[in-house]
């Protein structure tokens, strides 16, 4: 499979050059196989790079602007596409081709191929997640200390409740025998009142 390339050799725009170089540069730099096709010095390659651009990626005029890339006769994408494709590291996948062995892309095919391990695992290599883990581990034994503290805070809080209850039972208890006190004492001289008016009739 080769990689195809179309891009315009005498181009008078400098962002569209640039572009092509970015594109041009990358494939080089991955020792990719790929072939350059111009669409300014032969009217074949431009026919067909317009005529096999999918619909939904022409521009709004129905013309695509180089650089276009296939792969074979398979579309690829434009400029955007691949360095979205660049900034995720994913050209190979971009491009419809098998990650050489070594590359962190390869691994993970491999291992979804043979069910052994999770993506996720062969992407952890970041040394910064290990101390985020221990750093959270960190916050949570200081959370345990909060909680124990606040489950203090109830058991005082329900032992104050309980001593103002026994207060309050306490303060009924001595107002009842007050009362019950003044009562007999009433009661009391009463009693002595009618004695004392039974003995004045008694002496009339």
């Amino acid at each position: 499979m080769v990689i195809k390339v179309f891009l315009a050799s005498s181009s008078g725009s400098t962002a569209i050059k640039k572009k092509q170089q970015d594109v041009v540069g990358f494939l080089e730099a991955l020792k990719i196989d790929y072939a350059q096709l111009d669409i300014a010095s032969n009217e074949d390659n431009r026919k067909w790079m317009r005529e096999n651009v999918p619909g939904e990626k022409k521009p709004t005029n129905g013309i695509p602007l180089p650089p276009q890339i296939f792969n074979e006769e398979m579309y690829c994408g434009d400029y955007d596409t691949f360095f979205e494709a660049k900034e995720d590291n994913s050209v190979y996948e971009f491009l419809g081709l098998t990650p050489p062995p070594g590359s962190k892309k390869k691994e993970i095919v491999e291992a979804e191929q043979n069910g052994d391990v999770h993506p996720a695992e062969l992407e952890d290599d970041d040394p910064g997640k290990t101390v985020e883990t221990d750093a959270q581990d960190e916050n949570a034994e200081e959370e345990e200390p909060a909680e124990e503290d606040e489950e203090s805070r109830k058991v005082a809080e329900e032992e104050v409740q309980e001593e103002e209850e026994e207060d309050r039972v306490e303060d009924n208890h001595l107002v009842s025998e007050a009362e019950d006190e003044l009562v007999s004492e009433e009661e009391e001289e009463l009693r002595e009142l009618e004695e004392e008016e039974e003995q004045a009739s008694e002496e009339d």
